[in-house]
């Protein structure tokens, strides 16, 4: 596991550095904010330890514009501002939790752990997949065979719909009320033209085919055996 250390004091940054390294992990250590943004956006990282003041760029602005630009690691911050309101921000801000300077590094351990717990749990609950087709919920992205797929909020929608209850024959009324919070009206083509354009994404092109129609009775996602 990779940690990425965001931190000015040279004394703070060192003794963390050595101490997550003597714990197990891989640790990489920034001394200004705009190096731990950059550092942050490459990618790699499973894990954040921010300060907030910071030479550069303060710790609010380098979180802010991570999950901006869609990274989703977990965030610690590590600081000596110890107000409500300074804690209530960083949590607001996107950070999972917030440790107050001075700190024990046993407690700040006991942290980190648990937090790199929680993120593979939530990495493993976001991301959605049957046969070569997969649906990344916190990216809000589709790709099959390493393809990327471009698809409406709708169409998403209807995917991950599918998707959860693959195997499992939907109903028409089912779909209506759940993607497009509907009444299901037999008259519309809605829900008709919405699977096939969907299926033309998601299906064609590729084998096999995953979306299948049951006729009377809805559509059905799930990998012929």
């Amino acid at each position: 596991m990779k940690i990425l250390i965001v931190e000015d004091e040279p004394k703070t940054g060192d003794y963390l550095r050595q101490g997550l390294r003597e714990a197990g992990f891989v640790v990489e250590l920034a001394r200004n904010g705009p190096d731990g943004l950059h550092m942050g956006l490459e990618g790699g990282c499973d894990l954040l330890i921010l300060d907030v003041m910071l030479p550069g760029m303060d710790g609010w602005r380098v979180l802010e514009s991570l999950r901006r630009q869609g990274q989703q690691m977990p965030v610690l911050f590590l600081s000596a501002r110890d107000q409500v309101q300074d804690r209530v921000k960083g949590l607001e801000l996107g950070a999972d939790d917030y440790l107050v300077k001075p700190f024990s590094f046993a407690e700040l351990l006991a942290r980190v752990r648990s937090m790199l717990r929680r993120g593979r749990s939530a990495l493993e609950a976001s991301t959605l997949q049957v046969a070569d087709l997969e649906l990344d919920l916190l990216r809000r992205r589709v790709t099959r065979a390493g393809r990327r797929i471009d698809l409406t909020a709708k169409e998403f929608g209807l995917l991950e719909l599918l998707l959860r209850r693959r195997g499992e024959v939907l109903p028409r009324a089912l779909i209506a009320s759940q993607v497009w919070d509907m009444n299901f009206d037999s008259d519309t083509n809605v829900i008709e033209v919405a699977v096939r354009r969907l299926r033309a994404k998601v299906d064609d092109g590729f084998e096999p085919r995953l979306i299948q129609t049951v006729r009377g009775m809805g559509y059905v996602l799930e990998e012929p055996r």
